[in-house]
């Protein structure tokens, strides 16, 4: 399970290390691609298998699964680690994200996610300030 929020910065030829705690999950391969509200989302090799059966049921013939699928797909990307534990983040999921210089990896779960330092601070802020709406709003799981 990835959790836990880590500052890192990107350098200049698109570097990134990963946290420790997230690297020793990930294994030798994973997946990163565009995720939602302007993030990466970093998938485990065995939970990409998981999403990309998902993604196989989506119905083809609905414009916006297949809109979907394609924006998703095309920017995915195998990643593996160098001896310094960084990985390298091509040019258009530094764009998508907006990545500057200083970036968040967050953990979500089954994947984890990095932010643009200033996009996740625009998010959390806003999530905090509706945190207690939004549980209010989701369905009732005993939490």
């Amino acid at each position: 399970m990835f959790m836990g929020e880590f500052e890192h910065s990107i350098d200049s030829k698109g570097r990134l290390i990963i946290p420790v705690k997230f690297r020793e999950q990930l294994g030798d391969e994973f997946v990163i691609t565009r995720g939602m509200d302007g993030c990466l989302f970093g998938y485990p090799m065995a939970e990409w298998a998981v999403l990309q059966q998902k993604l196989k049921e989506l119905p083809m013939n609905k414009r916006d699964a297949r809109s979907f699928v394609r924006f998703f797909y095309s920017a995915a990307t195998a990643c593996q680690f160098d001896k310094q534990g960084r990985i390298n983040l091509p040019s258009q999921l530094i764009n998508h994200a907006e990545i500057k210089k200083q970036c968040v990896i967050v953990g979500v779960a089954n994947r984890f996610e990095i932010w643009s330092e200033d996009r996740w601070n625009d998010f959390s802020e806003t999530a905090e300030e509706n945190y207690d709406d939004i549980a209010e709003n989701l369905v009732d799981f005993d939490l």
